[in-house]
């Protein structure tokens, strides 16, 4: 189920369930999940895309693994919130995998989600082979706690 609302995605979770947040990009999809009571969102890992099938295979064994209740979707907006190719290309890659799972599906603005991992990874001292193999992870993070933290405030 794809909610369009983040009320809506709050309405369809059962409560003390962790949620995952997903980074998707051309090459890679980073992962992070909370905890059960939804606080704090945590980088996990960075899934090398290979075929959608592929791809849906590791993700819901992470959902599967984890109990995952909910996923978090970062929607690729442009700086002015209009949605081009990429959020087209992130809202088809959501129904596909809606078709595979019944755990609810929503989208998180993530404009800019990447370039405050990059600042906090350069704050942190990590060296740039480093924020290369983490940098997705780290923005699903980020996308995960701007929910997560949306959610709290309902």
């Amino acid at each position: 189920m794809i909610c369009d609302t983040v009320e809506e995605f709050a309405a369809a979770l059962p409560p003390f369930s962790a949620l995952a947040g997903l980074d998707l990009g051309d090459k890679t999809i980073g992962v992070a999940v909370s905890d059960r009571m939804r606080g704090v969102a945590t980088p996990l890992e960075t899934i090398r895309r290979k075929k959608f099938g592929l791809d849906a295979s590791a993700l819901l064994a992470i959902v599967e693994q984890r109990e995952i209740a909910g996923i978090v979707l970062g929607l690729p907006r442009n700086m002015d919130g209009s949605e081009g190719p990429r959020c087209q290309s992130t809202r088809a890659f959501a129904r596909n995998l809606s078709r595979l799972t019944e755990v609810p599906i929503t989208f998180w603005d993530e404009r800019l989600s990447t370039v405050a991992a990059e600042k906090a990874l350069l704050e942190a001292d990590t060296t740039r082979k480093r924020r290369s193999e983490v940098i997705d992870h780290v923005a699903a993070g980020y996308i995960l706690q701007g929910a997560l933290d949306r959610l709290r405030n309902l």
